[in-house]
């Protein structure tokens, strides 16, 4: 169990902006495309991109805020978080730096046109 305030180095009362920033800096620093075969930085990389997911939706927040992590997996039909696969990671990274994906400065980061690996 994280404690996503301490993931992105915030305090508990950052405002919108400064968890944006601290997203933005993590993400970064830990991008698979900046460490490649680092297995660390992959995993903190997530873990931001998790901390960002909820700490940037105000209702997301506020249930965190009130019941950690237990809260956001609710019971039953309650609101789940997280992502389901690395694409959605890399959407959340698109959303804040700008542009789509594979468009914009960062279009690199995120493959531009889909390539294949053989």
């Amino acid at each position: 169990m994280s404690d996503y305030y301490k993931v992105l180095g915030v305090e508990r009362d950052a405002s919108a902006n400064e968890i944006k920033r601290a997203y933005r800096k993590k993400a970064l620093q830990n991008h698979p495309d900046r460490n490649p075969g680092d297995k660390a930085a992959e995993s903190r990389f997530k873990e931001a991109a998790v901390a960002y997911e909820v700490l940037s939706d105000s209702e997301k927040r506020s249930i965190y805020d009130r019941y950690g992590e237990a809260g956001l997996r609710g019971s039953g039909g309650g609101q789940q978080t997280g992502f389901s696969d690395i694409n959605d990671i890399f959407s959340a990274f698109s959303d804040v730096f700008g542009g789509g994906r594979g468009s914009g400065m960062f279009g690199d980061f995120f493959g531009g046109a889909q390539r294949t690996r053989e």
